[in-house]
């Protein structure tokens, strides 16, 4: 059952939406609640960009060896992340809250937007590769 798991794709892709909403819940309630939760923001972004990393790699990997299928692109992550950073900014600055954006939070969108110029530029390498064949 765990051997099925660990090479489901689907399985990575599920989990690491349900860890996203987890985390975009965490950071907007610490929004509002001016930091109250900030204690456990660093664990929950450290668990969804671990399983992040996991499907983005395992995506790549089924890539080079032809075996993927389907499209789930990169680019929702990062403009969901683009969107929730920028509102947060906008009502932070709107509001005059006394919230700081946490470290982990920006961090999690630096290693979003790494994993998504890795991930593309292993897409395009794997273009340029199938051309030459």
């Amino acid at each position: 059952m765990f051997n099925n798991l660990r090479h489901n794709h689907k399985f990575w892709r599920y989990l690491t939406n349900f860890w996203a909403i987890v985390v975009f819940i965490g950071v907007i309630y610490d929004f509002f609640k001016n930091n109250a939760t900030e204690g456990i923001l660093g664990p929950l972004i450290a668990i969804y960009i671990a399983i992040l990393a996991i499907y983005a790699s395992d995506k790549e990997f089924e890539r080079w060896y032809d075996n993927h299928e389907g499209k789930h692109p990169g680019e929702i992550f990062v403009a969901a992340w683009t969107i929730l950073m920028l509102g947060i900014i906008i009502f932070d600055v709107s509001f005059a809250k006394p919230y700081k954006i946490p470290g982990e939070v920006v961090s999690a969108y630096i290693a979003v937007l790494g994993i998504l110029a890795v991930t593309k530029k292993s897409e395009a390498l794997h273009k340029q590769r199938k051309m030459k064949k």
